[in-house]
């Protein structure tokens, strides 16, 4: 089910754009954040912002986080600017220690910011690319378990073979489970599906099943607002269910009560 789109950009950092083109980057807007959530109608869910990058971003938050969820993504901000922006209602961060400054001990960042801020989400990409497993599991102790959100980060690249591909226009090249920009070598999302992801982290990451299933399924469902329907297995909800074995390996799916 599409229940719902995550803007990373255009009002985040150049300094951090990732695989973004910087051509569409530009300084937060409200009029034009609400030209996305019209034109979506209400599909629009997080919208990406690097407060560093405007001296209006605090109002923006205040403006705009009664009608969309405000994350910070893409950005370089400072602990100030990170932390001055949840205070005024941003409540997600974009795939944690990815396209933010560096967690070090003098200048905490964004990071220090989400684990200062209870009342925030927090992504992070568990693919085995993206983060060493040492830091995946050193954010679950920091931001506890209920506030951790496994994500993709996926492209379109996501199993299909090596070859060159394209993100947002730029050309990207895959080989494995690596994406890559070819223009620079930075990384280009990633071409591991969420149940993979959720694999590595138990397996590899030492991640408890149960919390990395709930970190998959019902804290996104919760971050969206829709787990009156959806994340979980109880009676009036979605019967959305994946079925794996002892090994973790798919052995069904059933969607909407019916097995696929």
């Amino acid at each position: 089910d599409l229940v719902g789109v995550n803007m990373e950009g255009p009002f985040i950092s150049p300094v951090k754009k990732g695989a973004q083109d910087e051509r569409n980057i530009m300084p937060c807007d409200t009029a034009i954040c609400q030209r996305f959530l019209d034109a979506s109608e209400g599909l629009v869910k997080f919208v990406g912002l690097a407060p560093e990058e405007s001296e209006d971003a605090v109002a923006f938050v205040e403006a705009m986080k009664d009608k969309v969820n405000i994350s910070l993504a893409h950005t370089n901000a400072d602990y100030a600017h990170a932390k001055a922006a949840f205070d005024a209602g941003a409540n997600h961060a974009v795939h944690l220690f990815n396209a933010m400054p560096a967690f070090t001990h003098r200048e905490p960042g964004v990071v220090g910011a989400v684990s200062d801020s209870a009342h925030v989400m927090a992504e992070i990409i568990c693919d085995g690319v993206h983060i060493h497993p040492s830091m995946v599991r050193a954010a679950f102790k920091m931001m506890g378990a209920d506030h951790m959100i496994l994500i993709s980060d996926s492209m379109r690249a996501t199993g299909m073979p090596d070859g060159q591909y394209t993100l947002g226009g730029l050309d990207v090249k895959v080989v494995g489970n690596h994406a890559t920009l070819v223009s620079d070598g930075a990384l280009a999302g990633s071409v591991t599906n969420l149940a993979d992801c959720m694999r590595t982290v138990v397996k590899k990451m030492e991640i408890p099943l149960e919390m990395a299933v709930a970190c998959a399924t019902i804290n996104p469902a919760k971050s969206l607002g829709i787990e009156d329907t959806y994340g979980s297995i109880a009676p009036g909800k979605k019967a959305n269910i994946v079925l794996l074995d002892g090994n973790l390996d798919l052995k069904m799916v059933i969607k909407d009560g019916r097995e696929l």
